[in-house]
């Protein structure tokens, strides 16, 4: 079920354009879904693209009829091919914005599965799924040393193998949450370097925007987001589940 914030609909004010209600501003959990929304509308508006792009391409000229004495080709069968390959491309771009509408109506979810379709270069590797536990979610974050966003400084890979080494330069840091008068020392450090095998974050690269949760007892993440579209879906995952997860103990 979709946030309401004085009545008012997340999902619906996205899809509608209508100004925030007065103290929206205010309402993480409400902001966060109106963003979430807003970035899967902008997805949904590029597949509507292809289906617009694909019926509005012209057919091939037919080709000039063969002299009297040969027998003239009918270009029946080429058209009826081309036809039915811009239906195909149709159908399976409207397949595409209609799961996707699917998606967003029900409340949708973020994670691996939507990583192909919101950004080729974006990868999400949730772990932690297996048990259970979604990152974003409340009980992921109770449970988590580090979860912060970052951009990659370095990419070196491990000489003869498919594992790189991969540092972070960290930008914005949501776990641990350290009040400012505490924050001398307690802080994790701004660089960060792990190892993973390549297929977890495939064409990773120095420059990309990063997301990573790391849960507590470990030296590595459980989770990857790469890309901007992708860490946007997360990050409203996780500014929502903050107030419930501070109220939580692992375990």
């Amino acid at each position: 079920m979709s946030t309401e914030h004085d009545g008012a609909d997340a999902l619906m004010t996205a899809i509608t354009g209508e100004p925030l209600p007065p103290g929206a501003h205010e309402d993480a959990a409400f902001l966060a879904e109106h963003r979430a929304a807003e970035a899967d509308l902008e997805v949904l508006r590029e597949q509507l693209g292809v289906i617009g792009h694909a019926l509005a391409e012209p057919p091939p000229a037919t080709p000039a009829p063969e002299p009297a004495r040969s027998v003239r080709p009918s270009p029946r069968p080429r058209r009826r091919a081309f036809s039915l390959a811009l239906g195909s491309l149709a159908v399976a771009a409207a397949a595409s914005v209609m799961a996707g509408m699917g998606w967003l109506m029900s409340g949708g979810g973020t994670g691996a599965a939507d990583s192909s379709s919101l950004d080729a270069g974006s990868s999400a590797e949730k772990q932690s799924d297996a048990g259970g536990v979604a990152f974003g979610s409340a009980r992921y974050l109770a449970c988590s040393r580090l979860v912060a966003e970052g951009e990659v400084t370095a990419v070196e890979r491990l000489p003869g193998t498919t594992t790189l080494r991969i540092t972070l330069s960290l930008t914005r840091v949501y776990l641990p949450e350290v009040p400012e008068e505490d924050a001398k020392g307690s802080k994790p450090d701004e660089e960060q370097v792990f190892v993973v095998d390549e297929n977890v974050v495939p064409g990773i690269r120095a420059g990309d925007p990063v997301l990573v949760g790391v849960p507590r007892g470990a030296d590595q993440p459980d989770f990857w987001a790469v890309g901007e579209r992708q860490i946007a879906l997360e990050r409203a995952m996780v500014t929502a589940s903050l107030p419930e997860a501070r109220e939580l103990t692992c375990g």
